[in-house]
């Protein structure tokens, strides 16, 4: 699924080598290989949303497909001032389009942040897969705090603290992402203030990436910027909550104390992506200046995706597969120790070779916890259920309220090959 250390290139920079290609484009790459050679795949690797983008925002994308003049690096004015007023309105925050910077992705821009400022990474085990070979890429030292699936793989303050107090003077980053990838929990009121309470003590700065706030299942995000506003950059975009990841629109918002963080990025803009696409950046205010039909579109979208993780977490559940509370996104991240020593009598030792096993023998294909920094011998693999046909789910969402049996009417119409493959992994278990 991706190349080993020892296939590398020897000519790589030595910050580069002994990296493989990011784990869930090269399992999303693997599949369609698979899938073209006609093998049934159901992929749970790659997350990326299944709801197309909205209408709306497409027609302003048309509109706009003229615009070619290079645009400002920070980002079209007009754009962030719908950000700015779109987190004030979403969050209760102040900010003002000064404190804004956009990007071809969110990614782009936790990547510079940690280019441009010098700092060890911290980050809560298990993480999104590149939040580590970022910082390996630029040289910074990286510190995993474990976390449980008992507590909700929520980072824990003391854990923080424990981290910060042997060296307090030490700057730091840490990324907090919530509605989390790879584990769809999320973080409590009282959680986000003790948390922003020890970051306050250190004066970390504080990537909160909320790339998945608004797909809360419940509509409940909060951001930590309400409690820790001079220390936390926000991180969001469209990829997620707007169905257009291959759109490539991040968004960073900072507090005015680290506006010289952001003019040190935008340096570093200046000199490598110059901007960001510019039909891309005028249909953008379409969708964060929001509408009725926007507002419908999240409200389905999470119905949809709260109703099919409820499903599939019970019969996983049901099976003896251990799976934490999911509260937003389309992530779960299952553990499999039920089944260890059945594993192992087939030689199957780690989540790396209990994922390849599942994959070549019933077509499911998930990501091992390696991959988000467990160990090997921790049998977690992140659940993707993105599988499904998003427009026809949004258009038939509505059937999941209307009678007793709506959520199964639903799930069997629209989700069916989503179930089809836990199914085939539960049955893959069984048979063990």
């Amino acid at each position: 699924m991706s190349k080993k250390r020892s296939d590398l290139p020897i000519n790589l920079n030595l910050n580069v080598r002994g990296l493989a290609p990011s784990a869930t484009l090269a399992i999303n790459e693997y599949c369609n290989k698979l899938k073209a050679e006609g093998t049934k795949v159901y992929k749970f690797g790659l997350g990326q949303s299944p709801f197309p983008v909205p209408k709306s925002v497409v027609e302003s994308l048309k509109k706009n497909a003229h615009e070619k003049d290079y645009l400002p690096v920070k980002g079209l004015l007009d754009l962030r001032i719908a950000v700015s007023e779109f987190l004030n309105k979403t969050q209760k925050l102040e900010s003002n389009p000064e404190d804004v910077l956009i990007s071809p992705g969110s990614k782009e821009l936790i990547f510079i942040l940690q280019l441009v400022y010098y700092g060890d990474l911290i980050i809560p085990t298990p993480s999104w897969v590149s939040y580590y070979p970022q910082a390996y890429i630029i040289g910074r030292h990286v510190h995993w705090i474990p976390t449980s699936a008992e507590d909700g793989y929520k980072l824990s303050p003391e854990k923080l603290n424990e981290i910060c107090e042997k060296d307090p003077d030490r700057p730091r980053v840490v990324i907090l992402n919530y509605p989390s990838n790879p584990t769809g929990c999320t973080y409590k009121l009282e959680n986000l203030k003790e948390l922003a309470q020890v970051a306050r003590k250190y004066k970390v700065i504080l990537i909160s990436d909320e790339i998945y706030g608004l797909l809360h299942h419940h509509a409940q995000h909060v951001s930590i910027a309400r409690f820790y506003p001079e220390g936390t950059v926000i991180s969001t975009g469209l990829s997620k909550w707007c169905g257009a990841g291959g759109w490539r629109l991040g968004t960073f918002i900072f507090p005015k104390n680290l506006h010289w963080l952001r003019d040190a990025m935008a340096i570093v803009a200046s000199e490598t992506y110059t901007s960001t696409s510019a039909p891309i950046q005028y249909a953008a205010i379409t969708a964060f200046k929001g509408s009725p039909e926007i507002d419908k579109y999240l409200e389905d979208s999470r119905l949809v995706l709260r109703t099919i993780a409820k499903r599939i977490r019970q019969i996983l559940i049901d099976e003896n597969i251990k799976v934490p509370q999911v509260n937003g996104g389309f992530y779960m991240f299952p553990d499999f120790s039920f089944y260890k020593e059945k594993l192992a009598n087939r030689g199957i030792v780690s989540s790396a070779g209990m994922c390849k096993a599942i994959l070549h023998e019933t077509g499911v294909a998930m990501l091992p916890g390696t991959d988000f920094g467990h160990k090997d011998d921790e049998l977690l693999a992140r659940i993707a259920y993105v599988n499904f046909d998003g427009a026809k789910a949004l258009k038939n969402a509505h059937l999941i309220h209307e009678t007793y049996d709506g959520a199964n009417i639903f799930l069997n119409k629209c989700a069916k090959d989503v179930l089809d493959g836990i199914l085939a992994l539960t049955k893959w278990f069984k048979k063990l």
